[in-house]
């Protein structure tokens, strides 16, 4: 109808963009043969567009390299890495229960309610959405088995949160609204009841839920993620490893240009596909009553301890890989069932009764801060042997194999300086027994794990024996606002809604608090030993304000 002034608008918009150096979202009018325009501003645009638009104009020379690194923002860069619900469909659905938002993307499927239903309609190729009160330890493989998870306890960093974060899947927790009926296998909220086998939809990026099957949005890699990344890559400062607890995870995260893994935690061998045996022989360990018997369970236990580490080293090949020492409390892997107490009760040569009764002396009133990471060490020092030794004699082996391992060694939940000594002198002799054995100069960095505020306050003093620190940002957390990470999703949303708090702390540091901590650690660990290596292998570590707070507090990766 007017094609002078569509000639115009075009001329207009391109000067706009030439100048702004961006697409630009133009408001305009026309009025009596007249083009006017109104404003401008930056355009909105979906992850794939962000990416191809920051490409383009990159290829036109219209910006430079790091200009377009810093037009993709990393949510959007998240969107390509994991289905989406259609959020056109979003906005017309009524979500039933709100929770925590966990892990990325959305899900949908059949409800089950338990591990071993999901992974059963799993098999027969149904989609699974896993719902659980919360989740455990042994329910890894369902979750595994599941398109995405849905609990209705834990916060932010609970089991189900950093499991499904780890492998990418959408999870949300904390939706304590659901009133879960597992013998009856069915979920009720708001009046409204879901049987087992109806289907939901989780959107885990936003934490909403919703009945019935919403349509998602394939968000498959674009080619050109590749490209930018290589040019993020280019410019960028900060040094990028892996949470990894397997040698599957670590060739994933190898593939997506991890430097090495910055926490291998080596518990996770004693969780889901053929954990079988390695958990018999370490719960073996926990319920002997006897040194002699612990230690000839250790002995069991380490043939496998030293298969998965030997593997992901190799895995890693020319990457440092920092192994943590056995951390989680041991009630956690205590046979509930009658059938394993059974099995352990006839390994061990007593009664079902004698199993319960040691599984029931291992109870703690608060186990997240009692008997584990180094103090197991410290109780039974053979336990910190045998793994220590497991990590050399592998790198020794891979080395001896024309291979380039570059292990180290992380003490967690570190307190004093006197527990690194104490674990440092099976440390030194091990060494020292391994490169004459072998014959090989195996070369392994000894650090710890600064989750503790009283570590952060005598880093100082820790810094004398660990020539590396990593913030274990959740711990760290946890203990330095007196939150337990499981629980808080019960007082966390009004805490929000009412901003006591800007940001769940578990998702991004709190620079205020916690920040001060970490930046008194670098500081007081950097005087004491001046090439100290640092950095975080806590959740908030994939958070983009953290992630810029690390940066400019000093941290190497």
């Amino acid at each position: 109808q007017y094609p002078a002034l569509y000639k115009e608008l075009d001329g207009i918009r391109l000067r706009l963009e030439q100048h702004y150096k961006d697409m630009q979202d133009i408001e305009f009018t026309i009025q009596e043969g007249k083009l006017y325009m109104l404003q401008c501003r930056s355009g909105k645009r979906t992850g794939t567009a962000a990416l191809n638009m920051a490409m383009d104009m990159v290829a036109e020379k219209l910006i430079d390299e790091k200009t377009a690194v810093t037009r993709v923002a990393p949510a959007q860069l998240d969107e390509l890495l994991h289905p989406i619900v259609d959020s056109n469909a979003e906005k017309k659905a009524e979500a039933f229960v709100s929770g925590l938002p966990a892990g990325p993307g959305g899900a949908q499927g059949q409800i089950a309610f338990t591990s071993q239903t999901a992974v059963d309609w799993a098999k027969q190729g149904k989609k699974v959405v896993l719902v659980r009160e919360e989740t455990n330890p042994e329910d890894v493989e369902g979750m595994r088995a599941a398109e995405g998870i849905l609990t209705a306890r834990g916060g932010m960093t609970s089991h189900a949160a950093l499991v499904a974060r780890g492998w990418g899947k959408c999870c949300i927790v904390g939706a304590g609204e659901l009133k879960i009926n597992v013998h009856a296998k069915t979920m009720t909220v708001g009046g409204k009841t879901f049987q087992e086998g109806d289907v939901v939809t989780l959107n885990g990026t936003r934490g909403k839920a919703y009945a019935g099957a919403l349509p998602m949005i394939d968000a498959t890699e674009n080619p050109r993620f590749q490209d930018f990344m290589k040019i993020v890559d280019q410019h960028r400062k900060l040094g990028v490893r892996t949470n990894a607890d397997t040698p599957e995870d670590a060739r994933v995260a190898r593939a997506f240009g991890a430097e090495g893994i910055g926490l291998f935690r080596t518990e996770h061998m004693f969780y889901g596909k053929g954990a079988e045996e390695p958990l018999f022989r370490l719960r073996k360990m926990i319920l002997s009553s006897t040194t002699e018997e612990r230690n000839k369970a250790i002995d069991e236990l380490a043939p496998f301890v030293k298969q998965s580490i030997k593997a992901t080293l190799e895995a890693m090949d020319g990457c440092p890989v920092t192994v943590r020492l056995l951390d989680p409390p041991l009630h956690e892997f205590v046979p509930q069932g009658e059938a394993g107490q059974q099995e352990m009760a006839k390994a061990l040569g007593v009664t079902v009764a004698d199993i319960q009764k040691r599984g029931a002396a291992l109870h703690e009133t608060n186990p997240m801060m009692g008997h584990r990471g180094v103090r197991l060490g410290i109780t039974y020092p053979y336990l910190s042997e045998m793994q220590i030794r497991a990590i050399l004699e592998s790198a020794a082996e891979l080395k001896k194999e024309g291979k380039n391992p570059k292990p180290e060694i992380m003490v967690p939940v570190t307190c004093s300086v006197k527990e690194l000594d104490i674990t440092k002198e099976i440390f030194d002799r091990v060494l020292a027994e391994v490169r004459k054995a072998s014959g090989i100069q195996i070369e392994c960095l000894y650090g710890t794990m600064i989750e503790i505020p009283r570590a952060c306050l005598l880093a100082n003093e820790m810094a004398r024996t660990a020539e590396f620190f990593s913030f274990g940002t959740n711990d760290l957390t946890q203990m330095g606002f007196g939150f337990s990470r499981d629980d808080i999703g019960a007082f966390l949303p009004d805490y929000l809604a009412k901003k006591v708090l800007p940001a769940d702390p578990f998702q991004t540091i709190d620079q205020e608090g916690i920040g001060q901590l970490i930046q008194m650690a670098v500081e007081k660990g950097r005087k004491t030993r001046s090439n100290l290596k640092i950095g975080i292998c806590g959740e908030q570590g994939g958070d983009p304000a953290s992630v810029e707070f690390c940066f400019k507090a000093g941290l190497n990766y």
